[in-house]
């Protein structure tokens, strides 16, 4: 704790209980029913509460959340917030973080993740579980490492992301999203990255129904593809795969290297067969 901060214990109710409080350190206290409790506040530190209702920190600036949990009910709860830091708290609320820059997530589950993390910028995500659809939508300057999410939609229209040691089991995964690199992931859903602009999937372990399509400038280094079926259409991919590709469907172009392809379907009058390379293990080019 800052010692300069004045502490305030207590149970506060009632809409803006704590409105434009400054230079606080808030300790075991519950913030029950009552709207934006602490909108506006700035420079504040808060440990070992409680928040039960809506919007409590709203329009904040610069403030450190530990050990805290937010209920059902703090819905949309921090919203056009710069520069914050959320540490080992339950967040069952939906609808956290939007619009803010700025923004710190260490140790923190969210089994309700629905529209969470909404245009936020300059964001970091260590050790985080969510569960819940249109996760981190666009999103941008983004740093993840260990992130177990469950949820369909995640990370769309995202920009400058990079994920590490991560496990994504979401649908249509970084659809319409540009600068994306995973590492060292598990991912698995149906239509992944369509629509992406320089993905970069780098020791990843993928598992996707028509993934990885409509794609610009792909890019795969020491990936496994597990049960994917119908992978690359329409998109310029350059690809080095460890082991098979269940099937793969008019490229636009590129190389593709693996280790072998169940089923290859190139269309001559939907795409220019000649425009892909690939590259079997053995050395051998099928086209």
């Amino acid at each position: 704790m800052d010692q300069m901060k004045e502490l305030l214990t207590g149970t506060f109710t009632g809409e803006r209980a704590l409105f434009t409080v400054r230079d606080k350190y808030i300790k075991d206290s519950v913030f029950e029913d009552g709207e934006s409790p602490l909108k506006h506040g700035r420079d504040l530190e808060i440990e070992d509460s409680v928040f039960k209702w809506k919007y409590p920190l709203w329009y904040c600036e610069n403030v450190s959340v530990r050990n805290c949990t937010f209920y059902e009910m703090a819905r949309a709860g921090i919203w056009y917030t710069n520069g914050i830091s959320v540490s080992d708290c339950e967040y069952i609320a939906p609808k956290g973080f939007r619009r803010c820059d700025g923004v710190t997530v260490t140790n923190v589950n969210f089994p309700d993740a629905a529209e969470t993390l909404w245009q936020c910028k300059n964001v970091r995500l260590d050790n985080i579980s969510a569960k819940g659809d249109y996760f981190a939508m666009n999103c941008e300057n983004v740093e993840v490492d260990g992130l177990d999410l469950e949820g369909n939609y995640s990370f769309d229209g995202a920009k400058n992301v990079t994920i590490r040691n991560s496990v994504l089991m979401s649908k249509d995964a970084f659809w319409n999203s540009e600068n994306i690199t995973a590492e060292n992931c598990r991912i698995s859903g149906e239509y992944l990255g369509w629509n992406s602009k320089d993905l970069t999937l780098v020791g990843c372990v993928i598992e996707s129904l028509q993934g990885l399509c409509f794609c610009e400038n792909l890019t795969l280094i020491g990936c496994r593809l597990v049960n994917t079926t119908l992978a690359f259409e329409y998109s310029t991919v350059n690809a080095d795969i460890i082991g098979t590709v269940d099937s793969v469907k008019n490229p636009l172009g590129g190389v593709i290297k693996c280790g072998g392809i169940g089923e290859l379907i190139m269309e001559e009058d939907r795409v220019d067969v000649r425009g892909t390379e690939f590259i079997i293990e053995n050395g051998s080019a099928a086209v």
